[in-house]
């Protein structure tokens, strides 16, 4: 068993009914990746996750809700992002554009400039992406740690 602040936290969207939704895709199964942009990393100076690291997945209220394993970690351009990876995301796109569609209006939120202290950023074919694959290693009762 984990205890509280153990592990890294794993931290899906903003708190709110996207996160709630992320979180359960992962409960389920159905989401096994999550992409991520490399200039987030950069503007918290925060290492690249590796193979076999493990997080705590949090939930909006703040719990960690599953441990979860790091499987794959690829950086590439978004233009390389496939329909494997829109299908691995676990939240029902069909196609790569509907993938990207939805990433870009998030990535392009007041929230997400504001995370990155970038009014002005957008994202292009060749902004580059950080995609983590990962599988639940352990399901964590809520209201525990």
């Amino acid at each position: 068993m984990t205890g509280p602040h153990a592990l890294k936290p794993l931290l899906l969207a903003f708190p709110g009914p996207l996160r709630d939704r992320l979180v359960g895709a992962v409960l389920s199964g159905e989401k096994t990746a999550t992409t991520g942009l490399l200039v987030e990393y950069e503007a918290e100076n925060e290492e690249l996750p590796e193979a076999g690291e493990r997080s705590a997945l949090i939930d909006s209220a703040g719990r960690e809700v599953a441990v979860v394993e790091v499987t794959e970690v690829r950086v590439l351009p978004l233009v390389e992002a496939d329909l494997r990876l829109a299908l691995d995301e676990g939240e029902g796109y069909r196609s790569v554009a509907e993938w990207r569609e939805a990433h870009e209006r998030f990535w392009h939120s007041e929230e997400m400039r504001e995370g990155l202290g970038d009014p002005d950023f957008t994202v292009d074919d060749g902004t580059m992406l950080v995609v983590e694959r990962f599988r639940v290693v352990e399901v964590l009762s809520p209201g525990v740690g």
